[in-house]
């Protein structure tokens, strides 16, 4: 990982997404609302660390 590079990390609690922080490197950047449209785009993409996310099947929704 470069010192410039900007990252993205979600900060849980309880499993729920209270924040996001924006880094380039190891410094903080910003903290962008989960609930904002940027927020949302941001977590779109986001897995779990943890693996206790479902994974949708077609089997479930039919």
């Amino acid at each position: 990982m470069s010192d410039n590079e900007i990252t993205y990390n979600a900060v849980e609690k309880n499993g729920v997404v209270t924040a996001i922080w924006e880094m380039k490197g190891r410094k903080h950047i910003r903290t962008i609302d989960p609930r904002s449209n940027e927020g949302q785009q941001l977590l779109s993409g986001y897995k779990s660390q943890t693996g206790s996310e479902k994974p949708e099947s077609a089997s479930e929704s039919a």
